[in-house]
């Protein structure tokens, strides 16, 4: 692979559409080209990255024993009905007709297609368990596609199904599915964390995501500081205080608040704390009104309230719902004779007096109890875990890091099967509902996490396994022995099995040097006419600039050993 015959499009200027440094250099680096609102032509680079991460996938996959298929991108509608997801998982799914007026959609995920495909051909417990698996294209129309291939419109995806007789052997097929996404990362080298999850549209009782460790990325993980409890924050649990006892019940009064909307305000009108105001949050729930109420100094978490309702779609209510809704405008929602559900995060219960809104403007009611003045309402973990919380399991410290959900994997149970009517005959010959399971990986995904996850100011710095190639071999002159040199080097580790880039290009060697560092070629071989005269060839690492000097006649040899050393791989 020569410099000057591939199509490597390196830039100086980062393009102004550009937001994420992943996005940054992978336009940068000539890896990736944008075509429309979040889709990308995959350069030659860019592709050998992509199929790197595609290899270690289906090799972790194979050996855990799922085999592979391929699937149609293209579903028709009535599967969807079948399952109730073509109405409820949102404009995500894009739709469309064909000529003969029948419903089809664009596949984001293969539950429905992969069941249909199982209730047909599997009859007996004996066809069980079974896992089956693709890499393919998905589309989700994502409403506001961004950060490049990190939330594209079209992506690369392994997703892998498993079908089982009961949830014991589920949750064996599970288990093997962790420990092949673990071998994966671990693989790809990769410094990642698995944590709790919510299941989300795809549903099923519980899930795991693998995130990626970068401080850019965009999903918070909490993790216990003295046992191995970790979760996003969209799951992480919050347990309800222990030790502490409500404060004395006070008289409950209006107060006059003029102006005073936010929590803050308020606090300070009424010479109080931010905690000891509670936010009342009104939210349609599948169009239905419904409340929530957190300390002021907390934040809701909507997923929570989502599953705690039952609500295939949950939005803040617009201010004219609010005003018809509770009476009162924005800023001055109260739960006190409020007809409508009303669920109270925990931590609430311990405040004996607490300032709420009135339901009407300049308005606020203080002494507010809610078990004695407000009854209905429900108790609920409701509010986003916060650094310094105690762990749910330990009890420990929750601290925070940043994360990219690169997989999830799914324990399904039988809400796809039963939907579908995916069933088998056991031994005595009564039909049960298959159990199963789902487990994704972002194959697209991978490229750019990785790029967070692995950057300084002069470019990409990609893991051995995955990187475009593994070394670049740069001669300073392109013409005589320097020349000469390189290329017998070069053909020694494509000859080695070591994927090469032979910079044959006439440009300055700072230029090579430079493009080099950006692509996030691992190791750089340098033949300068100094090296010559003394028989050394100049080796240096991309992650953390080391540099020696070898012995010509061993260079590629070496160079090769410690390649294979480090993972690499050659397509």
């Amino acid at each position: 692979m020569r410099f000057s015959q591939v199509l490597i499009p390196t830039l100086k200027e980062t393009p102004a559409e550009a937001e994420v440094i992943s996005h940054k250099l992978m336009l940068r680096a000539g890896l990736i080209r944008k075509l429309s609102s979040g889709i990308y032509n995959w350069l030659p680079l860019g592709l050998r990255v992509l199929r790197k991460v595609e290899r270690i996938v289906r090799q972790e996959m194979d050996r855990a024993g799922a085999q592979e298929l391929l699937m149609p991108a293209v579903q028709p509608g009535d599967l969807w009905r079948e399952s109730g997801r073509w109405e409820h998982y949102g404009r995500e799914l894009l739709r469309f007709k064909d000529r003969h007026d029948h419903d089809y959609c664009l596949a984001p995920t293969h539950e429905e297609v992969i069941t249909d495909l199982v209730r047909r051909e599997v009859r007996s417990y004996r066809d069980l368990p079974l896992n089956l698996y693709q890499i393919q294209t998905k589309f989700r129309d994502e409403i506001r596609p961004r950060f490049g291939v990190m939330r594209a419109r079209e992506f690369l995806m392994k997703d892998a199904y498993s079908f089982d007789v009961d949830e014991e052997t589920s949750a064996e097929s599970y288990r093997i599915m962790q420990k092949a996404y673990r071998a994966a990362f671990q693989r790809l080298a990769l410094k990642f964390s698995v944590v709790e999850a919510d299941s989300g549209s795809i549903g099923g009782s519980f899930s795991h995501e693998f995130m990626v460790l970068a401080e850019t990325g965009e999903d918070a993980i909490a993790s216990c500081e003295s046992c191995d409890y970790a979760a996003n924050l969209e799951k992480a649990e919050v347990p309800a205080p222990q030790g502490q006892t409500p404060g004395p019940a006070q008289e409950k009064a209006q107060v006059a608040t003029p102006g005073a909307h936010t929590v803050e305000e308020v606090a300070r009108f009424l010479k109080v704390a931010p905690a000891a105001v509670a936010k009342t949050l009104i939210y349609l729930a599948d169009g239905q009104p419904v409340a929530a109420m957190v300390r002021g100094d907390r934040e809701a978490n909507e997923i929570k309230l989502k599953n705690l309702t039952g609500a295939a779609e949950l939005v803040l209510a617009a201010p004219s719902a609010i005003q018809e809704i509770t009476g009162g405008p924005v800023g001055f929602s109260g739960p006190v004779g409020l007809a409508i559900p009303i669920y109270a995060d925990q931590e609430l219960y311990y405040s004996g007096a607490l300032v709420v809104g009135a339901n009407q403007a300049d308005a606020h009611l203080s002494g507010v109890h809610l078990e004695r003045d407000v009854p209905q309402a429900k108790r609920a973990d409701l509010r986003q875990a916060a650094p310094g919380d105690p762990c749910p399991r330990c009890g420990g410290g929750l601290a925070f890091a940043r994360g990219i959900e690169v997989g999830h994997t799914f324990r399904l149970g039988t809400k796809y099967s039963q939907a579908l009517g995916a069933a088998y005959l056991d031994a005595e010959g009564q039909s049960k509902p298959i159990v199963m399971g789902c487990y994704g990986i972002g194959v697209s995904r991978i490229v750019a996490a990785a790029i967070e996850q692995g950057n300084d100011a002069d470019g990409i710095i990609f893991p051995m396994p995955i990187a475009p190639v593994s070394v670049a071999v740069l001669p300073l002159d392109v013409e005589g022995q320097a020349m000469e040199t390189a290329q017998a080097i070069y053909e020694d580790l494509w000859a080695a099995g070591v994927d090469a880039l032979l910079d044959d290009r006439d440009l300055r060697p700072g230029v090579k040097f430079k493009d080099s560092d950006l692509l996030g070629v691992p190791f750089k071989v340098v033949i300068g006419k100094k090296g010559l005269k003394e028989g050394k060839a100049e080796f240096k690492r991309r992650a953390g600039g080391q540099t020696e000097m070898l012995d010509l006649k061993e260079a590629a040899a070496l160079v090769a050993k410690m390649a294979k050393e480090a993972g690499a791989q050659s397509l």
